[in-house]
């Protein structure tokens, strides 16, 4: 590999972007083809299709092989609400393959006992995500119930275009939860981003089956695949 190309990998690695290194097979020049140059590129769906399963391989395009080399940062899963559904999904996470970070500012809740395996910042959202900020690739799950910690966090996550975005609670609550976001300037298209009530409609009631159902619509949103329902619609 050229000694540009790995700089360039680098730099995207480092910035939290994704990108795919494309090798012919045979002749011809290896290029660096990062997401916002997808369209343009003559292997632009198939370089869409293996950044969204997070797959390198070998494709085919006009009588000729490539080897795409895909490089996707990690997925970030924030947890806001050191709560009982937090405690379910952050273990289902890590089966998954995801890492969950816990914020709450309210110390009675967050606390590595709770949380034996997981991250836990005891801090309000806005504190802990300046710090860290969120980006295109975060997932996070509003759980706390509470506008006071979960408003600041779900700002943040729609001004960093997160791919995907849950809140716990009712319809009636959403609807005043987009109230204060739409007082907050937000539009209409941002606010459709928000996955509310969280996950899956599953029936799921306690705080496992939750959990099983929000990183079910994660991962669906992680892929970028419709609901079978959806798709059987189109």
């Amino acid at each position: 590999m050229r000694l540009d190309l790995l700089r360039r990998l680098n730099a995207e690695r480092a910035a939290r972007r994704a990108a795919i290194l494309v090798t012919p097979i045979g002749e011809g020049d290896q290029r660096v083809v990062t997401t916002d140059a997808f369209a343009a590129d003559p292997l632009g769906e198939m370089l869409e299709s293996a950044a969204r399963a997070g797959k390198s391989g070998l494709v085919e395009h006009d009588g000729r092989q490539y080897f795409l080399t895909v490089q996707n940062p990690p997925v970030r899963l924030v947890l806001i609400g050191a709560v009982h559904i937090s405690q379910a999904l952050a273990p289902i996470a890590r089966i998954a393959g995801l890492t969950a970070t816990i914020i709450d500012p309210r110390t009675a809740f967050a606390t590595p006992e709770r949380f034996a395996d997981a991250r836990v910042l005891a801090q309000w959202p806005d504190e802990a995500l300046a710090a860290e900020p969120l980006d295109r690739h975060s997932a996070v799950a509003l759980l706390s119930h509470d506008p006071k910690i979960d408003d600041p966090a779900l700002t943040l996550a729609l001004r960093a275009e997160c791919f995907y975005i849950g809140a716990l609670g009712s319809r009636k609550t959403h609807a005043r939860r987009l109230e204060r976001m739409r007082a907050a300037g937000f539009g209409d298209a941002a606010l459709a981003r928000i996955h509310a009530p969280i996950g899956l409609d599953i029936g799921a009631s306690s705080p496992a089956e939750i959990a099983v159902s929000v990183i079910g619509e994660i991962i669906a949103a992680m892929r970028k695949k419709p609901l079978r329902s959806a798709s059987e619609a189109a």
